[in-house]
C-alpha cells in the first residue's frame, strides 16, 4: 500500500477555534478521522504532520522522500510567502497537491497568489473539509 503524507502548516492546529466563519468548525482530528476512513478504499496509508514552523515542514518533506509516494499539503499562510517551501517541494521528487480550506482567490489580495502552486501537481481550495478528501483522492490516483 502506498503511503501519503498529510502535511499541515501554521495555525491549522487551531482549526475549529480560529475564525470558524472562514475555516469551519472542524478540527485537525476531524480531518484525520475523515481521511483515515477514506484512505483504505483508495489503497493508501497516511502519515500526518503539522507544524507552525517553516523549517519543520521542510524537514518533514525531506524526511519523507524515501517513505511516501506523494503528499497533500495545506501550507496555510506560507503559500503566499515561502520560497524555501517552494524549493523543498521542487526538490523532493514526489507529487504534492496544495490545498486550502477557504477559497484563497476570493480573499484578501495578498492571499490570492501562491508561491507553491507552480511546483505542486495541482491545487484545491474553497471546499472546507472536503478540500482534504478531494486532495487525497487526487494524490491516490496519481500514485497508483
Amino acid at each position: 500500500m502506498k503511503k501519503v503524507l498529510v502535511l499541515n502548516g501554521p495555525n491549522l492546529n487551531l482549526l475549529g477555534k480560529r475564525e470558524p466563519n472562514v475555516y469551519g468548525n472542524f478540527s485537525l482530528s476531524d480531518i484525520s478521522l475523515r481521511l483515515e476512513s477514506v484512505a483504505p478504499g483508495l489503497g493508501v496509508e497516511l502519515e500526518f504532520f503539522q507544524s507552525n514552523h517553516e523549517g519543520a515542514l521542510i524537514d518533514e518533506l525531506h524526511a519523507c522522500m524515501s517513505l511516501v509516494a506523494g503528499a497533500i499539503f495545506n501550507p496555510g499562510a506560507y503559500s503566499h510567502t515561502s520560497i524555501a517551501l517552494r524549493d523543498a517541494i521542487a526538490a523532493v521528487g514526489y507529487p504534492v497537491i496544495e490545498l486550502h480550506i477557504s477559497n484563497i482567490f476570493a480573499r484578501e489580495p495578498f492571499r490570492q497568489h501562491s508561491l507553491l502552486a507552480g511546483v505542486c501537481k495541482g491545487s484545491i481550495s474553497g471546499f472546507g473539509l472536503l478540500s482534504y478528501e478531494l486532495a487525497l483522492r487526487a494524490i491516490a490516483d496519481l500514485v497508483k
